[in-house]
C-alpha cells in the first residue's frame, strides 16, 4: 500500500521557492545559479552551433527545390523540442554535479532555519571543500542507480503495444528521480547513505511522486530551471524535516 500524501508533497516546492528568498540562504542560492546560468548558456551556444552545421549538411543532401529549401524552419522547431527534453534532465545532472557542495550547505542552512537546531559543528566555505569528494561521489551513485533503470525503459519502448505505457512509466520515473536527487542532499548530511534514502523515500512514496512532479515538470521550462534547483534543494530539506527527517534515523 503507497503511504505518504501526495497534495502535501506537491506543496514542498512552493515552500521551497519561499525559502530561497531568506537573507541568511541567498548567497547559496546565487552563487549555484550564476554557475548554472554559465553552464545553460554554454551548453545553449555548443549545441546552436552543431545543430546549425546539422542542419547546413542535411539541406545540402535535399534536391534543390525551393519548398524543400524552405523546411529548415521545421528542423528548428524539432532542434527546440530537443533542447527542452536535453535541458530537462542533462542540464539538470550537469549543474547538479558542478553544484553539489553548494547544495549540500544549501540544504544545511535551511534545516537549521527550519528546526533552529545545527546539522554539523562546521560552517562556511571550509565545510563546502571538505566535502567537494564525498558531494561529488553521491551525484555518481544517483547517475548510477539512473543510468541502466533508464536504458530498461528505452528498451520497453520499442517494443509494440507495451510502449504505449513507456511515456507515463518515464514520467513517474523521473518524478521519483527528482525526489531522489534533491531530499538526498539533507539526507547526507545526516550520513544517510544512497541506499537507506531510497528505503526512507519510498516509505512515503507518494508524497515522494508529489514534490518529484513539479520539480521535474519545471525542469523543462527554459529559464525556470535555472531557479528550480535551489528552490528543489530547499523544499527536499523541508520535506526531509517534516516526512521522514531525523526523528526516523
Amino acid at each position: 500500500m503507497l503511504k505518504g500524501n501526495f497534495f502535501r508533497g506537491l506543496g514542498y516546492l512552493g515552500e521551497g521557492f519561499r525559502l530561497i528568498r531568506q537573507p541568511g540562504l541567498r548567497l547559496f542560492v546565487l552563487i549555484p545559479l550564476v554557475i548554472n546560468i554559465v553552464l545553460f548558456g554554454l551548453f545553449f551556444y555548443f549545441l546552436a552551433e552543431a545543430f546549425t552545421v546539422l542542419i547546413a549538411t542535411v539541406m545540402g543532401w535535399l534536391p534543390d527545390w525551393q519548398w524543400l529549401q524552405a523546411l529548415d524552419w521545421l528542423f528548428w522547431i524539432l532542434y527546440g523540442g530537443v533542447i527542452l527534453l536535453m535541458l530537462a534532465y542533462g542540464f539538470v545532472i550537469v549543474a547538479n554535479l558542478i553544484g553539489s557542495p553548494f547544495y549540500g550547505y544549501l540544504a544545511e542552512l535551511t534545516e537549521k532555519h527550519l528546526t533552529g537546531q545545527e546539522v554539523s559543528t562546521e560552517e562556511g566555505w571550509a565545510a563546502i571543500i571538505r566535502d567537494i569528494p564525498r558531494a561529488l561521489w553521491r551525484e555518481v551513485q544517483k547517475i548510477l542507480y539512473y543510468l541502466p533503470r533508464a536504458i530498461g525503459l528505452i528498451i520497453i519502448g520499442l517494443i509494440p503495444v507495451v510502449n504505449l505505457v513507456a511515456a507515463l512509466l518515464w514520467f513517474l520515473f523521473n518524478s521519483w528521480m527528482m525526489a531522489l536527487q534533491y531530499v538526498d542532499y539533507p539526507a547526507d548530511n545526516h550520513k544517510v547513505s544512497f541506499k537507506a534514502l531510497r528505503r526512507l523515500l519510498g516509505d512515503t512514496r507518494l508524497s515522494a511522486f508529489g514534490f518529484g512532479l513539479p520539480v521535474a515538470l519545471a525542469a523543462m521550462v527554459p529559464v525556470l530551471n535555472l531557479v528550480v534547483v535551489p528552490a528543489a534543494v530547499c523544499g527536499a530539506t523541508a520535506y526531509w524535516v517534516r516526512e521522514n527527517g531525523a526523528t526516523r534515523q
